[in-house]
């Protein structure tokens, strides 16, 4: 998929490539939309292989030890296995050297460190075998992804890898995000529009009628207040038009009291 984008966007003498260096991998999530910079092609990708390949939104799981193998360096590896293979031998000698010398009664150092020896030298072997294991291993999967042997060490190949996961992660992430957000602006906008039908059905009641409608303008711009401001989700509408029916008395009250007047006699 990702090859097939790649040769779309770059038709041409560019074009009708057969593949690409896994080192190109993470340039997906740095080429941008031109239209809206915080849309990457990495996430266009996902909302394909959302609608056409659901699997591989799985690929998270198929990779689980990708983290891990990208924090392993094999020529550190095979310094440290050096490192034992040497210690090993210097204690063989020692053991050679003691051997030939006449113990003391109670001296147990050449049957207890010949003990450690051969199971030391056993667990050694079997290391030895894993780590050229883990090289072939790795040099198949260099091959496969049409790198060359010696370039690249483990933890820069898993490593590139390792990358990409995480901004496939964060990608999907930020979709999801953003729908949540859309989602919310269209559930306003029909808050809205249905508010405003309203109190353009209440006036016409009321003008036929003959009466105010003072009262409903003002709930109206009440409730769209509270729907921009995101009160409307999580209150009673009921409290609002009670608080504005309250306020609209005690502002009559308050127009209609008398206010004392003092008499002075000149």
């Amino acid at each position: 998929v990702v090859l097939a984008f790649g040769n779309f966007m770059n038709k041409g003498q560019r074009g009708n490539a057969y593949g690409f260096k896994v080192s190109s991998l993470n340039k997906i999530a740095d080429t941008k939309s031109s239209i809206d910079r915080n849309i990457t092609m990495l996430h266009y990708l996902i909302m394909i292989f959302e609608k056409s390949y659901p699997d591989i939104l799985n690929i998270q799981q198929d990779l689980l030890s990708i983290p891990e193998a990208a924090k392993v360096n094999l020529a550190e590896l095979e310094k440290e296995v050096y490192s034992i293979k040497s210690g090993l031998k210097a204690l063989e000698a020692e053991l050679q050297y003691q051997q030939s010398r006449v113990r003391e009664r109670g001296d147990k150092f050449v049957p207890v460190v010949s003990d450690f020896i051969t199971v030391a030298s056993f667990s050694f072997s079997e290391l030895e075998d894993q780590l050229s294991e883990a090289k072939d291993k790795f040099t198949k999967a260099l091959r496969h992804f049409g790198e060359e042997e010696g370039r690249m060490q483990p933890d820069e190949f898993f490593g590139i890898f390792d990358t990409f996961l995480q901004s496939f992660s964060e990608a999907r992430q930020d979709l999801e995000n953003m729908q949540r957000r859309k989602e919310e602006e269209e559930r306003r906008a029909r808050m809205e529009a249905m508010l405003k039908e309203q109190r353009e059905r209440e006036r016409r009641v009321k003008k036929s009628q003959g009466g105010s409608v003072s009262e409903e303008v003002g709930e109206f711009d009440d409730l769209v207040s509270a729907l921009r401001s995101g009160e409307v989700f999580d209150k009673d509408l009921s409290k609002l038009k009670r608080n504005r029916k309250r306020s609209g008395s005690q502002l009559l009250e308050s127009c209609g009291r008398e206010r004392p007047v003092t008499k002075v006699n000149y």
